[in-house]
């Protein structure tokens, strides 16, 4: 599989080299040249494969032989090693749970993923060191981390807004100490990211180090994001209705690998991107024009994006065209306090806990089910509520039980340094 610039199709490259540097010349993120159809028959007979059955099959044509089947099994096994349950809120409506991971968020199999990847090109011995330069706006820093913990041969970068994670967030990236490093940015996520990309346009950082990224703009974080939909279809086969997945939205990598799946003939019937008030794409569908703005700081941080780099490859699928995009893809968007509303709502109702990021894709998906009732609707919970306790507790008013992980995490000692401006980053690396 070849994969090409979005700026310049004529600018190609293999699986391993898109891994490895990350972005293409001019900023411009990697797209693969084909997208391949898996047979009726293999969607037909999910629940008979494991889960890393599914995601060998959906994965394999994308690495083709770079990476051979017994090292991308083991990959995948390592990355997998926990559950995706669809968990039942109502009669048409359900979420799937992604937080059953290391650090109990989605992040952790795009992270897994590309450490696997990137750690198996660095065994082949022919890439000499690589700095891993990362921008979080929540849960990425600490899935990156833990992914790349210790990993040979790699050293990890990690920038975060001051004051705009929530406080386990910001333990889970400052603690882990070894191959990691943490950098507090006096600024938001859009500025974090914005320096990592100048980042890998700099000629003198270039001529140093050898730099990738693990935000899902690499193609090794965003490709394995399609494993959630296939696992969730396998559950939601025998549902007669239509079926509709919200996704909580920020960079846009994780809904925009769910239509991936969709046209390698995975049977979803529509997708939603549910914004919080970084309402970008859903100014889009409203007015056909994109018009990025500067983020504003919400309760469900991690959508905090206002120009969200992987839809870019969302227009690509669509041929760059608004119509047929529309068609399968709606948008709507909310504020904090319509969140805090629907995490209390729902706890009232089902007993069920949502965090921030989630209680935003729930209040998407019952707007798309007022108007089409018809569908089945899952909602992803894309991180445990744990995440952001003090929001959580404060508006449904008792104590949330707190996983042994982050307990042993909270005890840490955080070590970070803080930055304010690209400069300070560029004598960082150089250093």
């Amino acid at each position: 599989m070849k994969y090409f610039s979005l700026n310049d199709k004529n600018h190609k490259v293999s699986f391993e080299d898109a891994v490895v540097r990350g972005l293409a010349p001019g900023k411009a993120l990697y797209f693969p040249e084909e997208i391949p159809k898996l047979s009726q028959d293999f969607f037909q007979n999910l629940n008979k494969y494991s889960n890393e059955e599914i995601a060998y099959e959906a994965i394999k044509e994308f690495v083709g032989d770079e990476i051979d089947k017994t090292s991308l099994q083991e990959i995948l096994k390592k990355t997998l090693d926990f559950e995706f349950p669809v968990v039942p809120i109502s009669d048409n409506i359900g979420t799937l749970e992604l937080f059953h991971g290391p650090t109990l968020a989605f992040k952790d199999v795009g992270a897994g993923f590309m450490a696997g990847c990137l750690g198996h090109f660095v065994k082949k011995g022919n890439l000499g060191k690589i700095t891993v330069l990362v921008a979080t706006s929540g849960d990425t820093g600490g899935a990156v981390a833990n992914g790349f913990l210790g990993v040979e041969g790699i050293d990890v970068v990690i920038l975060y807004p001051k004051g705009k994670v929530s406080e386990i967030q910001e333990k889970q990236l400052t603690t882990l100490g070894q191959n990691i490093t943490a950098l507090e940015v006096n600024g938001n996520f859009d500025d974090c990211q914005d320096m990592v990309k100048k980042a890998f346009s700099d000629v003198e950082i270039g001529e140093k180090l050898q730099l990738t990224s693990a935000n899902s703009i690499n193609v090794a974080r965003w490709l394995p994001q399609m494993f959630y939909y296939y696992f969730a279809y396998k559950q939601l086969a025998e549902r007669e209705r239509k079926l509709a997945f919200s996704v909580p939205s920020g960079n846009f990598g994780n809904i925009c690998a769910g239509m991936l799946a969709k046209k390698m003939g995975l049977p979803i019937d529509h997708f939603i991107a549910s914004n919080n008030e970084n309402n970008v794409v859903t100014r889009y569908l409203e007015t056909e024009k994109y018009t990025p703005k500067k983020s504003v700081q919400t309760i469900s941080n991690a959508m905090d994006v206002g120009n969200p780099s992987n839809f870019v490859r969302i227009m690509e699928l669509f041929q760059n065209e608004f119509k047929p995009l529309a068609k399968q893809l709606s948008s709507y968007s909310y504020s904090d306090e319509e969140t805090r509303k629907a995490i209390k709502e729902v706890k009232k109702k089902h007993n069920y806990i949502m965090d921030p990021h989630g209680a935003v894709g729930y209040l998407g998906l019952q707007d798309f089910l007022a108007e089409n009732p018809d569908y089945y609707g899952t909602f992803l919970e894309t991180a445990h509520p744990v995440k952001f306790l003090e929001t959580v507790e404060k508006v449904i008013g008792e104590k949330v039980e707190i996983p042994a992980s982050i307990r042993d995490a909270m005890d840490k000692e955080k070590k970070s340094f803080e930055i304010s401006d690209y400069s300070e980053l560029k004598d960082f690396l150089m250093q």
